[in-house]
C-alpha cells in the first residue's frame, strides 16, 4: 500500500499546508481506499431527496459536494500524471463554481456518484504515480509536487459535514 513521507515545504506552497496535515501518517493508499468506504457508508441511508439537501439557498446539493470530489479527483490526477512525467508547464487552476453546474451532478442518481468515487483504480493510479521521482510544477498558480499530490487527496474530508446537517 503506497506510504510517502510528509512533504518538505518547499515541494508544495503554504496554502497546501492545511490539506497536507491531514494525512499525517503518510498512509496514502490506507486513507484513498477509506475515503471510498467512508463515503459509501455515509450516503448508505441518504434517499435521493436527502441527497439534493442545500444547507442554504444558492449553496451546493449533496450531490454536487460529491460530484465536486469527482472533478477534483480528475484534475489531481491529471496534475498528478503531468508532474510524474517531468511536464514542468504552468498548469490553470479550475472554477468549481462553473465546473459543478455544468456537471449536472442533481440529475445523476446519489448511487451512481458514490459509486463512481469508490473506483478501485484511483489506489492504484495514485501509488504508480506518486512513486516516481518527486517533481515540482506550478498548478492552479501554486506549486505542488507529485508527492504532495497525491498526499493532497487523502484530505478531501467535506462529506460528513455536509450530508448531516439536516
Amino acid at each position: 500500500m503506497l506510504t510517502l513521507p510528509q512533504v518538505p515545504p518547499e515541494e508544495a506552497a503554504p496554502f497546501y499546508g492545511p490539506f497536507l496535515a491531514a494525512c499525517p501518517d503518510g498512509r496514502v493508499g490506507v486513507h484513498l481506499r477509506a475515503q471510498a468506504s467512508e463515503l459509501e457508508a455515509l450516503c448508505a441511508g441518504l434517499s435521493e431527496s436527502g441527497a439534493m439537501f442545500q444547507y442554504a439557498e444558492g449553496k451546493w446539493t449533496v450531490k454536487e459536494v460529491i460530484g465536486h470530489l469527482l472533478d477534483t479527483e480528475r484534475v489531481y490526477a491529471y496534475r498528478l500524471l503531468r508532474i510524474s512525467r517531468g511536464d514542468v508547464r504552468a498548469m490553470p487552476g479550475f472554477d468549481e463554481r462553473s465546473y459543478v453546474p455544468a456537471g449536472q451532478f442533481n440529475l445523476r442518481s446519489v448511487n451512481e456518484l458514490v459509486s463512481e468515487f469508490k473506483c478501485s483504480e484511483r489506489v492504484r493510479w495514485h501509488s504508480r504515480m506518486a512513486s516516481l521521482q518527486p517533481r515540482g510544477c506550478t498548478s492552479g498558480l501554486r506549486m505542488a509536487s507529485a508527492r504532495a499530490l497525491a498526499r493532497l487527496s487523502t484530505s478531501f474530508s467535506a462529506i460528513p459535514n455536509i450530508i448531516f446537517v439536516f
